[in-house]
């Protein structure tokens, strides 16, 4: 389906992260020190390579691997993905990356003392729906350690990220749950600067996505662009 095009809405001031953020310290080493440049999109940005499930094949379940159920509280994630005037967005990739229920990820790179789960490999794979919808299964990530700053603990979280009909269009993004009283203290979640913006990236309990004796259900709908905006990692 072929959707309009529209004038963009610039984001509210404070709906996304900044790309210097103090408290977040790997900010300093990374965040542009000049203006950024425009540069002009060609046909080869636009529109490739295609994402489509016929070359990546989905991964609705990262809480079965090799046919065994991995560790922890199993959990149901859905929503939609929608642009700044509420169309759906078929078709468009969501990568998933998480650690495991000890708070662990399946990486040569993360040494934490925690165990790691032979039967949780960590990363999925869906596709929207027609109508902008997906789902996947998962357990709930455990919060780990990350040597910002003194006893600093990563709350629990999801990294998703979406990909629409070319490389150039990947955004990317995190998944947060209500209630973490890690929130209150964690740099990354505290990089948007406006309250109601960042509280987008905190799921909702849904029993209409729970399911009954198998997994608890958390909504987590996805807006790109414009005033109501999810906070994105640049």
């Amino acid at each position: 389906m072929s959707l309009p095009d529209l004038p963009f809405r610039p984001y509210a001031p404070g709906s996304q992260p900044d790309n210097d953020t103090p408290a977040y310290r790997s900010t300093r080493l990374r965040h542009p020190l000049r203006p950024l440049l425009r540069i002009p999109q060609t046909v080869t940005e636009r529109t490739g390579p295609v994402f489509a499930p016929a070359r990546f094949p989905a991964i609705s379940s990262l809480a079965v691997n090799n046919g065994k159920e991995a560790l922890g509280e199993r959990i149901i994630v859905a929503g939609h993905v929608r642009d700044e005037d509420g169309r759906k967005l078929p078709g468009t990739m969501l990568e998933i990356w998480q650690a495991n229920a000890a708070g662990r990820y399946n990486h040569a790179r993360d040494q934490h003392d925690a165990p790691l789960d032979p039967d949780f490999s960590g990363a999925g794979r869906v596709f929207t729906d027609a109508e902008g919808g997906y789902r996947f299964v998962t357990v709930k990530p455990g919060a780990y350690p990350w040597g910002n700053h003194a006893n600093a603990w990563r709350p629990n979280h999801i990294h998703i990220s979406l990909f629409g009909p070319g490389h150039a269009t990947r955004l990317i993004t995190q998944m947060y749950f209500p209630g973490d009283p890690l929130l209150a203290l964690d740099p990354i979640f505290l990089a948007t600067a406006e309250a109601e913006a960042r509280n987008r990236l905190v799921a909702v309990f849904d029993l209409a996505i729970t399911q009954p004796n198998v997994a608890l259900g958390y909504r987590f709908d996805i807006v790109l662009r414009g005033r109501q905006a999810t906070p994105m990692e640049d």
